[in-house]
């Protein structure tokens, strides 16, 4: 309980930080260029007055770590560093991007309906020779109902092995794969997280067979066009 109110305290302080400072922003924005240019050299004598004198800056707080990684984004943050090093600003960058994709990502798969877990159970007993795979591709191309292998194992009936040697299609997938190789490609589609925090959707075709990359393509805005390749 006592982590939550602190969690929380730390938020409403970032939160307050980021009100204020934007304010200021918008006031020095109306500032003339030649008014800007003066107060942060004349901010700038100050920390050298600080450095020189050898006077430690205090630790700084998660508002105030922020505030830092946030504003850093709009200029040349390495040239006007000067409290901390250039790898601690970055170890920050890189926290709040942790705890930003933490909070983004959901918490697994929403769960199947009961009544396809018991078809699920049902398809199991009455074909002793399917395996998940079977399963899933007989749900999804009979019934319209798209769940992975995985899903279906997940669903497995406890008295029931879905490795059982007896499980079996007229071929195995890794035999299958084999087999035609030469002749299949993988498509995969992605999501990519820039320093930024842009999302950028990333389409890949591959040939089996030789590893090689057929076709690769980025963008921020996907459309059907987008995933033809050209």
């Amino acid at each position: 309980m006592l982590r939550i109110a602190q969690l929380l305290r730390s938020l409403l302080l970032i939160l307050i930080t980021v009100v204020a400072q934007g304010i200021q922003f918008l006031r020095l924005a109306r500032s003339s260029r030649a008014a800007l240019s003066a107060e942060v050299l004349f901010l700038r004598k100050q920390l050298v007055f600080y450095q020189e004198h050898g006077i430690p800056p205090r630790k700084l707080t998660a508002a105030a770590r922020f505030s830092l990684v946030w504003w850093s984004r709009f200029f040349n943050w390495r040239e006007a560093l000067m409290i901390v090093k250039p790898d601690t600003l970055v170890g920050w960058h890189r926290q709040g991007f942790k705890l930003w994709w933490r909070c983004m990502s959901r918490l697994g798969r929403p769960r199947i309906s009961d009544d396809l877990r018991r078809l699920i159970v049902r398809m199991v007993g009455e074909s002793p020779t399917w395996g998940e795979e079977r399963i899933a591709a007989e749900l999804s191309v009979k019934l319209g109902i798209l769940v992975s292998p995985r899903t279906v194992r997940a669903y497995w009936p406890r008295n029931a092995d879905p490795k059982d040697r007896r499980r079996t299609s007229s071929q195995h997938w890794r035999s299958f794969v084999r087999n035609h190789a030469q002749a299949m490609m993988a498509t995969d589609f992605l999501v990519a997280i820039t320093a930024g925090f842009r999302v950028l959707y990333v389409l890949v075709v591959m040939e089996i067979g030789s590893r090689r990359i057929l076709h690769c393509n980025v963008t921020a805005h996907p459309t059907a066009a987008w995933t033809m390749p050209a």
